[in-house]
């Protein structure tokens, strides 16, 4: 018989137990599941999944509804400069948004009844020929660099199939009115677009008042700058953006009409659309796309396409970009790249033009509410080799400090600002 711990609480020898209790029953801690609690657990877990599925399912309905209101919403905005232009002239902002929009409305139209037809018809016969263009670009890589690349192989992994490639551009090669037959199921999508659009646009101070009214005076004061910044820099960022790509369209498509490059018109629009919404690299892609397919006719305008290419960037880097983009913010290329492929991971092919304008809308409203702190020497110290800082750059270093390349900044001596500016008047030159 084994000896019992009396210092063991739960011991039958132990001060205060039970005498007349069996030593087991005084060792045992029973535990309850309380019927009333375990059900109200489980049914709190089934509703909350169910409430999960539930804003799944609906999210997954309104999806594409809500998808035209964050474009109706875009256009909203950008309209807003002309809206506002006109409006303190005295038009109605209703009426302002109205001629706004029939401007741009004619300017599509006009567009349409001039190139509509050749840029569908353009865009046919390119769908139609991909596949052999692809073909013969991948026999001259084959032959200029030795490989055996296989061109089944690589049109099946493009999805580039000649039947489903015929259809397509079956359906484009009608021009204007087999492209309005095709896209006749999108006209409720087109309608919901421009109806919100106008209503965001005219009636945006009141909407502006009524969502205020739900906050409180503090957070009214908050909701008003985000309001401003949003519709200011986002508006400016998506204006100036269109202009420029509309003037970069204009004369990429002149260059290639005179070089008679294949397909010069969509191929101009094309390279105008992504050089200004698809950053860093957008300028390279709308280059090499058009030269690709120049150098299967005359592997010479492709020397003049890089020419016009680089003296167009200047043109556009030091003429255009400074008198358009003036009220529009600077967003930093590598978070715009990354804005465009977010984009067009969420919304597809369309996302990479609305990625960015969000993207100053969200860095806009950071930059307003962010505390920033003065930079030690070693942080605002600039490396050798780094590329001149542009003008209001708050991170682009202090070129007065300037310490060698690839040295850990934490064990270099940085002179600090007193040991910049030298010594103050009276000091002792010893």
């Amino acid at each position: 018989m084994s000896e019992q711990d009396p210092t063991n609480p739960l011991s039958a020898d132990a001060p205060g137990a039970d005498e007349g209790a069996p030593a087991a029953a005084a060792r045992a801690i029973p535990v309850r599941f309380e019927p009333g609690a375990l059900r109200r657990a489980v049914l709190t877990v089934l509703v909350i999944v169910t409430l999960w599925q539930v804003a799944l399912w609906v999210f997954g309905s309104v999806r594409d509804f809500l998808f035209l209101l964050l474009l109706a919403w875009l256009f909203s905005i950008a309209m807003e400069p002309g809206v506002a232009a006109l409006a303190n002239r005295g038009l109605r902002r209703g009426a302002a948004t109205a001629l706004v929009g029939v401007v741009f409305a004619l300017l599509t139209v006009g567009f349409l009844a001039l190139f509509g037809s050749l840029f569908f018809t353009q865009l046919a016969e390119l769908v139609k020929n991909l596949p052999a263009t692809v073909t013969s670009l991948i026999e001259w890589v084959n032959s200029t660099f030795g490989l055996s690349l296989d061109e089944e192989q690589i049109l099946d992994e493009l999805s580039i199939s000649p039947t489903q490639l015929a259809e397509l551009a079956s359906n484009l090669a009608g021009g204007v009115f087999g492209v309005i037959g095709l896209v006749f199921g999108a006209v409720f999508d087109a309608l919901t677009l421009v109806v919100f659009a106008f209503y965001f646009s005219a009636d945006g101070p009141r909407i502006r008042r009524v969502i205020g009214s739900w906050l409180p005076h503090r957070s009214q004061a908050v909701f008003v700058r985000v309001w401003d910044i949003m519709v200011t820099k986002t508006g400016g960022f998506v204006v100036s953006k269109v202009v420029l790509a509309t003037l970069s369209a204009f004369f990429h498509c002149a260059m290639f009409a005179v070089l008679d490059v294949p397909y010069w018109l969509f191929m101009g629009i094309f390279a105008g659309v992504v050089s200004q919404f698809i950053p860093t690299i957008g300028t390279y892609i709308g280059i090499i796309v058009p030269a690709t397919f120049a150098a299967l006719v005359d592997p010479v305008d492709v020397i003049w396409i890089v020419v016009f290419a680089t003296a167009y960037q200047q043109l556009e880097n030091y003429v255009f970009t400074p008198r358009v983009s003036r009220v529009t913010m600077d967003v930093h290329p590598a978070v715009a790249l990354a804005s465009v492929f977010v984009g067009i991971a969420l919304f597809g092919p369309i996302g990479a033009i609305i990625g960015i304008p969000l993207a100053a809308a969200v860095i806009s409203v950071i930059e307003a509410y962010t505390q920033r702190h003065d930079l030690l020497p070693e942080l605002r110290a600039r490396t050798k080799g780094e590329k001149v800082p542009r003008s209001g750059d708050r991170y682009g270093g202090d070129p007065l400090l300037v310490v060698p390349a690839g040295t850990a900044l934490s064990g270099t001596t940085v002179p600090t600002d007193a040991d910049v500016a030298g010594p103050g008047p009276g000091a002792d030159p010893s």
